[in-house]
């Protein structure tokens, strides 16, 4: 591991760590969610000592690369152009690319948007999935998996916040911060709301056991 080098390289307008080790042909390793380039560590070890020269940022809004506050520069052009302007910072042609989860959607894209910088492809857990113009990522995966599949879940203040923007037309969708403050709230009402429950609750049983020692007595 403390042969693996770190560094920040400047790219498409962001700030993007990558750790590094070997020489050689290039391969470039893409990240799941929620996790890091560490999720690649064995692999950058295991492969560099064969000749090869393993690369693993962080993408777009992960770990110690840069983290846009607007929502609209997430979108899968900025995140395939990041890695281009990786590649291009850092002398590299053409690389081995090589995804994972998330990553493997990016990779899918980067070698439909720039296949002249792909040698290779090997994606895992994702096979690729063309867009539907007609219904987004989120409702597809509803219909596949319902309700309850983690893509899913996470959206369930998706509806609150549609309609938030009509009664509070001087905030963006961009503002995160309000994201933020909305949600810490909903989630402190509902710990509030399990702790009154518990305590309630515990106080009943108090009680209980309070007169059943004076029958007892």
């Amino acid at each position: 591991m403390d042969k693996i080098e770190h560094q920040t390289v400047a790219t498409n307008g962001i700030n993007m760590h990558i750790a590094s080790i070997g020489t050689g042909p290039v391969i470039l390793f893409l990240h799941g969610f929620p996790e890091l380039w560490y999720s690649w560590r064995h692999q950058l070890l295991s492969l560099s000592s064969l000749g090869y020269r393993c690369i693993a940022p962080d993408l777009r809004g992960y770990g110690d690369t840069d983290a846009p506050k607007n929502v609209r520069e997430y979108t899968i052009f900025h995140i395939v152009g990041d890695l281009v302007g990786l590649i291009d910072s850092l002398g590299i042609d053409k690389v081995f690319l090589v995804g994972h989860d998330w990553g493997s959607t990016v990779a899918w894209y980067f070698c439909l948007l720039r296949p002249d910088r792909i040698k290779a492809l090997v994606n895992m857990s994702v096979v690729f999935q063309p867009r539907n113009p007609h219904k987004s990522s989120v409702q597809i995966s509803r219909e596949l998996f319902g309700d309850d599949f983690y893509i899913c879940r996470i959206q369930v203040c998706e509806y609150f916040f549609k309609n938030i923007f009509d009664f509070f037309p001087s905030f963006e969708a961009s503002s995160l911060w309000f994201y933020y403050v909305i949600l810490a709230g909903i989630q402190l009402f509902f710990f509030f709301l399990l702790m009154a429950l518990v305590l309630k609750v515990n106080l009943v049983f108090i009680q209980l056991y309070f007169y059943s020692c004076l029958v007892v007595c």
